[in-house]
């Protein structure tokens, strides 16, 4: 059976530099992992000098973050939305496609959020949280102006449908 995943309409990416964003993040994280894992086999040795396999752990380290980076390029070029007359329809995935479409009326709370590498680059997060509890949609890498636009509409679209309930 045919998977039905062409969507009519256009569908708005999210900015490439989150692709940055999210590979400085994996970077640090790796780092930290490999610094943490090195220094305590250096200090256990009784040698002045790191013994040949003490680097190993930094060596890893440095392989899987550029993986990561490389990975983030990819990933970040298949995360986007759409928005039709009733829902919002939000894909993301390369591997594991997911496709979520979230109706306007089910929308409760519309958040945008920024941590420090965003603010850097300019982008923000776009998150919203409906009815079902478990629910939370995130879309990352938006520029600025472009998520809090979208915000808006969707406050407005959400609190125009629920009034009908």
């Amino acid at each position: 059976m045919a998977e039905r995943l062409d969507v009519p309409g256009e569908w708005q990416r999210v900015s490439m530099r989150y692709a940055l964003v999210d590979s400085i993040g994996s970077v640090i994280g790796w780092a930290v992992l490999g610094i943490g894992v090195t220094v305590p086999i250096w200090f256990a040795n009784d040698q002045q000098l790191p013994m040949p396999w003490g680097w190993i752990p930094i060596a890893a380290a440095v392989v899987l973050s550029i993986v990561s980076a490389v990975w983030a390029f990819l990933r970040t070029r298949t995360i986007g939305y759409l928005q039709r007359a009733d829902d919002l329809l939000v894909r993301r995935g390369m591997l594991f496609r997911r496709f979520v479409a979230v109706p306007y009326g089910r929308m409760q709370i519309v958040d945008i959020t920024q941590g420090p590498i965003e603010r850097m680059f300019g982008l923000k997060s776009l998150k919203f949280v409906t009815a079902a509890a478990s629910s939370a949609i995130t879309i990352p890498g938006m520029p600025g102006s472009t998520a809090e636009e979208l915000r808006d509409h969707l406050v407005a679209v959400s609190e125009s449908r629920r009034a009908g309930l």
